[in-house]
């Protein structure tokens, strides 16, 4: 089931963005759940968050690896949501 992954960084937090970068990509490769996914850029290109698509059993499972995230556990979102998403196109 797909679920979609809003997340929201603290204002001038690009600093814990670059920090936990590597392990966040490592950890979207390794738990290979992620269908796609990119960060929010501001008008500045500034990176100001994230979109997240992952495949996994049920809401459950979305919110173990949103809490799993190297991002996550580095306090840089302000807010997480999580939607079941429908893929059309």
């Amino acid at each position: 089931m797909l679920y979609c992954l809003v997340c929201l960084d603290k204002e001038n937090a690009i600093e814990t963005r670059m920090a936990n970068r590597e392990d966040h990509l490592k950890y979207v490769v390794e738990t290979d759940v992620v269908k796609y996914a990119g960060p929010f850029l501001s008008e500045n290109e500034d990176m100001i968050g994230s979109l997240i698509v992952i495949d996994v059993e049920d809401r459950a499972e979305a919110e173990k690896w949103s809490e799993n995230d190297p991002y996550k556990k580095a306090d840089l979102f302000q807010r997480t949501e999580i939607f079941k998403f429908k893929h059309l196109l």
